[in-house]
């Protein structure tokens, strides 16, 4: 069922005059209703504006867009980092730059549809995807294998080990990793997934991302080498983009240590609820990843009835499967993880 309310859920909503604990969303770090962290945005609007649509390669430039992208870099371990308006629009930006003869473009088990091309059916399993490119390759060296995926796909296939990646002839290849859900709380310091695919040895790593999960801003960025991110940058589709609000990208750069805290926080409350659920192989979870997924319709049911609202809804269309997702925040107190899992226990 869907619900309409008139602001940002928190920890806490109200729906037909009941409340609910709200587990849902993706407010990883519970920053958007944060006083601190609100305060500081609201410092930088008065600073920045409310927003930019000027070009990023106008003859007037704020120093605060590149001073973004080196702090990003430097916290993912990156060359070069590049900032647009969203997550969604970076994984298009780079979609379509491979879209050309020179590359040819593969797609993961649940890669998400910010990383398509018009419509590209991702392969149903690694070892299909892996054979697809091996033949590719057996009858055409002179063009590029591109594969996308995502770094959190929620089944367990990809982070934290990336097992199925080892199959794949990925010296050879360019992969193209979102990292949306990853960026900003998992890693050393919100770091992601980028250090850790950088081992892999792959021909060339792209990584984009929202930045609006992990770091509660509307941004996006592409991560990459200083050759890719120039050739991004010097695109027609870089230059006719409005770029993200300045005072986001502001917010960012001075809101380190509360980033810091806010993590601290959250895998807090993840190791409190693994520890309290008597059977927590009823969902399917990764290693300091705050969502836990699950497919029974009853226990959705019973929470809500309970007093718990939590992500239940089909996606990415109204043909796909229902999405069942419990989601922890920093914003969470202990007896709200407390009184979930109290109530989870009794109905498993």
């Amino acid at each position: 069922m869907t619900h309409y309310i008139d602001g940002f859920p928190g920890r806490e909503l109200s729906i037909d005059h009941k409340k609910y604990l709200y587990f849902g969303g993706t407010s990883y770090l519970g920053l958007q209703t944060d006083v601190e962290f609100q305060d500081l945005f609201i410092a930088k609007v008065r600073q920045y504006g409310t927003n930019y649509g000027a070009s990023r390669k106008s003859n007037i430039r704020l120093k605060v867009f590149e001073l973004a992208e080196q702090l990003l870099a430097d916290l993912t371990g990156c060359e070069s980092a590049l900032t647009l308006s969203s997550g969604y629009l970076a994984g298009q930006f780079i979609a379509q730059h491979f879209n050309k003869s020179a590359y040819k473009l593969f797609y993961a088990p649940n890669t998400h549809s910010a990383l398509y091309n018009n419509y590209n059916k991702p392969y149903t399993s690694f070892e299909m995807l892996g054979k697809a490119i091996t033949e590719h390759l057996s009858k055409n060296k002179e063009v590029t294998p591109v594969v996308f995926i995502d770094s959190i796909d929620f089944d367990g296939c990809n982070y934290p080990h990336f097992e199925e990646l080892k199959i794949l002839p990925l010296d050879q290849t360019i992969l193209v990793v979102d990292d949306s859900h990853g960026i900003g709380v998992i890693g050393e310091n919100g770091s992601g997934v980028y250090k850790t695919l950088k081992k892999y040895n792959t021909k060339e790593l792209v990584v984009c991302c929202s930045l609006g999960k992990g770091f509660g801003i509307q941004a996006g960025v592409v991560l990459g080498s200083i050759n890719r991110v120039n050739k991004l940058q010097n695109s027609a589709f870089f230059g006719g983009a409005s770029p993200a609000a300045p005072c986001s990208l502001a917010t960012f750069i001075e809101a380190q240590s509360i980033y810091t805290s806010k993590r601290k926080q959250l895998r807090s409350n993840i190791e409190l609820f693994r520890r309290l659920v008597k059977k927590i192989n009823t969902f399917s979870f990764m290693e300091d990843h705050p969502s836990f997924g699950f497919e029974n319709k009853d226990l959705s049911q019973y929470l809500e009835e309970h007093g718990f609202m939590l992500t239940n809804f089909n996606y990415p269309e109204e043909s796909s499967t229902v999405m069942s997702r419990i989601v922890l925040s920093s914003h969470h107190h202990k007896n709200d993880i407390k009184l979930l899992t109290d109530t989870i226990n009794q109905f498993i």
